[in-house]
């Protein structure tokens, strides 16, 4: 399956200027645990890095930093690991295990950014692949408990 079938089109974003104060506060509104940091400057929103709430727990709240002083670029992971919106969940997938990383920007072919893959986006749809098998064995039985009385 490809990424643009499994990714997250809504992407939320910001600046690398803003601070974790700010960036705590969007990722609440939104409801994410994950901005991607973009170059502003840029009209397709070029990644340049990421960050995740356990990142402002273990290097602004663990460390005593002050969230309103410290800026999203002094904490984000970069570079990034980059997926294709035509490329194949598993190629994406294994750059994922490879790199250790739960989340893939994924941008079209003109390297925009369109969408988020995550862990669990891959694990939802995994969810809704077994619900199915699971449906066609309740088939099967219910099915052949019918025929043999």
């Amino acid at each position: 399956m490809k990424l643009k079938e499994l990714c997250t089109p809504d992407v939320v974003y910001c600046s690398a200027d803003i601070s974790v104060l700010h960036a705590a506060r969007l990722m609440r509104e939104r409801h994410v645990g994950d901005l991607i940091i973009v170059d502003e400057s840029d009209d397709d929103h070029a990644p340049l890095g990421i960050v995740t709430d356990r990142d402002f727990v273990v290097e602004v709240l663990a460390k005593e930093l002050d969230a309103a002083k410290v800026r999203v670029r002094d904490i984000m992971r970069a570079p990034l690991v980059i997926g294709r919106a035509s490329e194949d969940a598993e190629y994406a997938l294994e750059r994922m295990k490879a790199h250790g990383v739960r989340r893939v920007p994924v941008l079209d072919e003109a390297g925009k950014l369109t969408g988020i893959l995550t862990l669990d986006d891959l694990i939802r749809r995994l969810a809704a692949e077994a619900a199915v098998l699971a449906q066609v064995i309740t088939q099967e039985q219910d099915r052949e408990h019918r025929l043999r009385r």
